[in-house]
């Protein structure tokens, strides 16, 4: 037993987490270096005392370790904001769960990660989104890059849905440019004179997240005050919810009231605020898939998809990277004060024949990195360019297939390259649409438009 107890305590000492146990009558049993350096105590000075006892801001009746003993209840990510006695102030996310021996209740646990630096961040930046400052660069759809027909027809949907005051989902890979098309629908609207606040769900744990966009009035949780949420902060303009399906499902639920209802409650109050807010929201995932996997509630994703614009990759446009390379080229010149003016054509000829898993804006990144090792060249040559991306080779699945190149251009060849992968592919899959889409990495409806294109059976 020893042995176990030795490993557990070792096992909890190296948690990221702050660990706290007290005993049935809330005196602290245990208490880990991690909650120690959240709350900036010494564990030694604690032992014995109650948790209102050493911390400023935190009551009887509002200690979740208090209320888990009492009402006998679990408590799930529990925003607390309050002080220690030695003045520093804490943010944090809390879990707490009462302990049972025998159906009688012997202590409690409670689970605390710290958040208040993301806290402090998320709250700078609102009030940069909410403050209205018109010099910030925004985008419009002049600065969307493309001459593709697929591309053109995405522009052209997501110009017509700018016109209306429609929820919008837009789904794309990770860096095919989805802010800017959000942006755009914003700013080439009836709403482009009021706030755009974009705010990225992955990066912000749901219960922190609710907070933010409903706000909160004083007493709703510990150190609680009346606080405007974006939803506010917004109101007559339009927000962004990057990457939605990293929001819990509940919150989901919530956010479908307010699309339907227009109106909030700020976290802790009764009181229906009414909002005139466009929302937009994104996804990088299929929505297909997210909703058979639970993570995308089903009623959500049709209040949100009454626009759906899908932004194809970067691998399925490469007659835009040129124009990109030089567009890229011309914004880097004027940062780094540089003179390249054009790219070297076997360079580009390698772009064309690499997959760009991180689309846009890892050709961006590309990009920037050759600039900054060029001298006084005017063009971009090889030699300033990553092996990995010159050396790439077209690689079919049937690599005795060969094609008669003579009086074909370079998009030709590609094209008849595609075709034939696209092709293997479908046999392979007795042209199941949705398993070959699977496979290719791209969504049904780009899969028939090549089927389309290439004329396929």
């Amino acid at each position: 037993m020893n042995n176990i107890e030795s490993i557990l305590k070792c096992l909890i000492e190296n948690l990221d987490e702050g660990i706290h146990i007290v005993d049935k009558n809330g005196n602290t049993l245990y208490y880990n270096n991690s909650m120690g350096r959240i709350e900036g105590i010494s564990p030694g000075e604690i032992l014995g005392k109650r948790a209102f006892e050493f911390l400023k801001g935190v009551e009887e009746e509002s200690s979740t370790l208090m209320n888990a003993l009492k009402n006998r209840e679990q408590y799930v990510d529990v925003i607390q904001n309050y002080s220690s006695n030695h003045g520093k102030k804490i943010t944090s996310i809390n879990t707490t769960v009462p302990a049972f021996y025998n159906g009688e209740v012997i202590g409690a646990v409670e689970i605390s990660k710290d958040i208040t630096q993301l806290k402090e961040l998320n709250e700078k930046l609102c009030k940069l989104q909410g403050s209205g400052n018109t010099t910030n660069k925004y985008y419009t759809f002049d600065d969307i890059i493309g001459q593709t027909e697929s591309i053109k027809a995405v522009i052209n949907k997501a110009q017509r849905a700018s016109f209306s005051n429609s929820s919008v989902l837009i789904y794309g890979e990770t860096g095919v440019g989805k802010e800017v098309f959000a942006q755009s629908i914003h700013h080439s609207g009836a709403r482009k004179d009021k706030p755009y606040v974009p705010i990225n769900c992955a990066a912000i744990p749901s219960s922190l997240l609710e907070s933010m966009l409903f706000g909160t009035v004083k007493g709703s949780f510990t150190g609680a005050e009346d606080k405007k949420g974006l939803f506010i902060e917004a109101n007559g303009g339009t927000i962004l919810l990057d990457e939605i399906n990293s929001m819990d499902t509940a919150l989901q639920s919530k956010l479908l009231r307010v699309l339907q209802d227009g109106y909030i409650r700020p976290l802790g109050s009764n009181a229906a605020i009414d909002v005139d807010v466009r929302i937009i929201a994104s996804l990088n995932e299929e929505p297909e898939k997210l909703i058979r996997e639970g993570k995308l509630r089903k009623d959500f994703y049709y209040r949100l998809s009454v626009v759906r614009i899908d932004v194809p990759p970067l691998k399925e446009r490469k007659e835009d990277i040129k124009e990109f390379c030089l567009g890229f080229i011309d914004y880097y010149n004027k940062l780094l004060g540089k003179q390249v003016e054009d790219i070297e054509e076997s360079v580009l000829t390698a772009f064309n024949s690499y997959d760009w898993p991180g689309n846009i804006r890892e050709l961006k990144n590309v990009i920037e990195s050759a600039m900054n090792m060029v001298d006084n060249s005017r063009v971009l040559t090889k030699e300033y360019f990553e092996n990995k991306i010159i050396t790439s080779k077209i690689m079919t699945k049937n690599p005795e297939v060969h094609y008669d190149l003579k009086n074909k251009s370079l998009e030709e060849y590609i094209d008849m390259i595609e075709a034939e992968i696209i092709k293997e592919s479908l046999l392979r899959y007795n042209c199941n649409i949705s398993k070959t889409a699977q496979e290719l990495k791209m969504t049904r409806q780009n899969l028939q438009y090549k089927i389309k294109k290439y004329k396929l059976p």
